[in-house]
């Protein structure tokens, strides 16, 4: 079933789990994730983040055969466009079919991304498509620098712009930080933000950077309010170790049996966050 965010996200927020979000760029890896939902009877988002529409594969060449692909599944799946900065390629995501939108303004002062941000989110109404925003500054993994004290959502600031915009969900910056951690570190979580935040507003709160955050750090932002949490870099990881693997095994295989094998270890890595987000078995 394709949906847009705004129902399965709604319905998250009363049951207290979350929905995973997991960053695809072909039709390959949309594959894997939702083959991976439909076997766990979850509902799923697919994120196609802007940078890699723009120098990768075209949304024109990616949008309707994945809505084709969600069609034929029983579990809601929403195509999410992720970190849209671009005002006019997030209106073009949205007239091409795209059920959800990121409208990503955080770079900006909080009135200006407040004003960007309503211009969606009134946009957004004519093709019935939720629509994302972030306050705070979601970094990158960058050699030994992760979030730091200036990048933290302010939750005085969140709350004003989750009532002046009217968005349907709003990612917060309270410990991670997008990409691949060195192995064996665990970011440490501001809990106190979403707490804040989750209490004055009860709005469907995200979480970026999921990969490496930890199993506990995972369970306690759900359980404090988390109601969507993007994955990328595990899922990307998972199915290159794939290749590696299949190569060592046997270096002549067919290119069509090593794609084959990248979709299957996809498709085993979101089974496992869909586990530890409670979201399994909780499609309509």
């Amino acid at each position: 079933m394709y949906v847009s965010m705004k129902e399965m996200l709604q319905k998250a927020n009363r049951e207290n789990y979350a929905v995973m979000a997991i960053n695809c760029f072909n039709l390959e890896t949309a594959k894997a994730v939702i083959d991976a939902a439909a076997e766990s009877h979850a509902p799923i988002i697919v994120d196609l983040l802007q940078d890699h529409l723009k120098t990768h594969l075209d949304h024109r060449y990616l949008t309707q055969p994945i809505i084709r692909m969600a069609e034929n599944v029983n579990v809601e799946v929403a195509i999410n466009l992720d970190h849209g900065q671009d005002i006019a390629f997030v209106k073009q995501c949205l007239h091409e079919g795209f059920s959800s939108v990121m409208m990503d303004a955080s770079m900006h002062p909080l009135e200006k991304n407040i004003a960007i941000t309503k211009e969606i989110v009134q946009f957004a109404q004519a093709y019935n498509a939720s629509v994302e925003a972030e306050v705070g500054d979601m970094g990158a993994v960058a050699g030994d620098q992760y979030t730091s004290d200036g990048m933290y959502t302010d939750p005085e600031e969140a709350i004003h712009f989750i009532r002046a915009t009217g968005v349907d969900c709003l990612a917060l910056s309270y410990g991670s930080s997008h990409g691949d951690y060195p192995e064996g570190y665990r970011p440490a979580f501001r809990f106190d933000i979403v707490q804040t935040i989750k209490e004055a507003t009860d709005l469907p709160l995200v979480l970026h950077g999921g990969s490496g955050a930890g199993r506990e750090n995972i369970l306690r932002s759900v359980a404090l309010g988390i109601n969507k949490i993007n994955v990328g870099a595990d899922f990307m990881k998972a199915q290159r170790n794939a290749l590696h693997q299949q190569l060592d095994a046997c270096p002549e295989s067919d290119y069509s049996t090593l794609i084959h094998q990248t979709i299957e270890a996809g498709k085993a890595v979101v089974k496992e966050y869909i586990e530890l987000s409670g979201s399994k078995n909780k499609s309509l």
